[in-house]
């Protein structure tokens, strides 16, 4: 595993430490907290929610 996926997975793992998040529980977006990778599963959400209006 390269030395930045060992970081970020340690980064990860650290950040759901601090904040217990139980299964389908929702989580508020903070701008001023937020990573890459935050911003991106927040594009990919807003791109899952656009197709599930679609098909309505």
């Amino acid at each position: 595993m390269s030395e930045h996926k060992q970081d970020t997975k340690r980064s990860s793992t650290a950040k759901s430490s601090r904040i217990p998040i139980e299964h389908n529980e929702d989580v508020e977006f903070s701008e001023d907290l937020a990573d890459q990778e935050d911003w991106e599963a927040l594009e990919r959400s807003e791109r899952a929610d656009r197709r599930q209006q679609q098909r309505f």
